[in-house]
């Protein structure tokens, strides 16, 4: 080729010239808005073509539109115009709503704060109380203030069933990430970042048969969005490891002191050497009604807790399923940024396995302290 694509090959200071000539160009059509905000540039080879230019020129004006902040560029999808409030100089905010600040969700919190203030991204936080209409309220009042995207533990229990509270979500006009929750329905199309509570069961049930145990009993706190995922997860290990097993359940509301000592009468009836307790505080409860029993933990019950919240203040404290709390929360906000800065970014439904951090309560740590009887 011939005449100024000729002269755009050789000596740097020719490029130099073309390529800011180029940016200058551009730069002044998105300012008159021939490229209005949303638009796609022409492709560098289109703009290459166009110009008679290298492609190696053309990318660099592009380089010096995207360090500007003027335009992204969209994997596979090409180079946009940025809306003046959405240029990088403008800080992103994302809502963030969760049931409570007491137990489970501070270190939650703690891990999307750190990437959020690493992104220098601003957030908008709100508690439902496992409401679902406390829920949309806060919801409508971030869609308000103009949120960017939505972090959310949602309440699956209320007066709209959970496949269609879901559905909701997914037809925001944000992106929106799930956190701890997720569909039953292959109809449910949110991302998510879960706890793989399946797998933490069922890593306790290895736990406790490796430590001999056959008979076991699993103590639930019905009316969580966690507890069919633990019983699933801990019938599926027992047979799979030949125990025999049972179940006691009770209500969250239910739990007390006479409740514990309903459940260690029938584990004891059973035969149970060992238990799983859905969650802490159920476990803690179940621990003093065998001493009260005159049970020893863990030589004539081991017991497993399911949350690690306040198992280690037991008083023989308590091995514990620990889901990754605070990584959850870093994984679920950096997808989210990504999903911002990339529409097209595949879509993610995320499970993170959890782990078990042995203390005195299933004998496996060394023998419990000393206490009074």
């Amino acid at each position: 080729m011939t005449g100024d694509r000729a002269q755009d090959e050789p000596g740097t200071l020719g490029r130099d010239l073309k390529f800011q000539q180029l940016a200058g160009s551009l730069r002044e059509q998105i300012r008159r808005q021939v490229y209005v905000p949303g638009a796609r540039l022409p492709t560098e080879r289109e703009l290459a073509e166009a110009g008679r230019l290298s492609i190696s020129t053309v990318r660099r004006a592009v380089d010096e539109l995207v360090a500007e902040g003027l335009v992204a560029r969209r994997q596979g999808a090409g180079t946009f115009v940025l809306a003046p409030a959405t240029a990088e100089t403008r800080k992103r905010l994302v809502g963030v709503i969760v049931p409570d600040a007491a137990f489970y969700y501070p270190r939650i919190l703690q891990g999307i704060e750190t990437v959020l203030s690493g992104a220098g991204a601003r957030l908008q936080l709100a508690y439902s109380s496992y409401s679902q209409e406390a829920e949309d309220r806060h919801l409508e009042a971030m869609l308000a203030a103009g949120i960017d995207g939505l972090l959310i533990a949602p309440t699956l229990t209320g007066p709209a069933p959970a496949e269609e509270h879901l559905a909701r979500l997914a037809a925001l006009p944000v992106p929106c990430v799930l956190i701890e929750r997720r569909g039953t329905s292959l109809s449910d199309t949110n991302e998510h970042v879960c706890t793989h509570h399946e797998a933490g069961a069922y890593e306790a049930v290895r736990h406790l048969t490796l430590l001999g145990h056959r008979m076991l009993g699993l103590v639930l706190r019905d009316g969580s969005p966690t507890t069919e995922p633990v019983a699933d997860g801990f019938h599926q290990a027992a047979r799979e490891f030949g125990c025999t097993s049972i179940e006691f359940r009770a209500l969250r509301q239910e739990w007390s002191p006479a409740t514990a000592e309903r459940c260690v009468a029938r584990l004891r009836e059973a035969g149970v050497s060992a238990a799983l307790c859905f969650g802490d505080r159920q476990a803690a409860l179940i621990e003093i009604a065998a001493r009260r029993a005159g049970l020893q933990v863990p030589r004539d019950l081991a017991l497993v807790a399911y949350d690690d919240e306040v198992a280690d203040v037991a008083d023989i404290p308590l091995t514990a399923v620990a889901p990754p709390k605070e990584l959850l929360g870093r994984i679920a906000a950096d997808l989210l940024l990504r999903r911002l800065e990339d529409p097209a970014l595949i879509r993610h439904r995320i499970l993170l396995r959890p782990s078990i951090v042995v203390r005195q309560s299933c004998g496996a740590a060394g023998p419990p302290p000393s206490v009074a009887q």
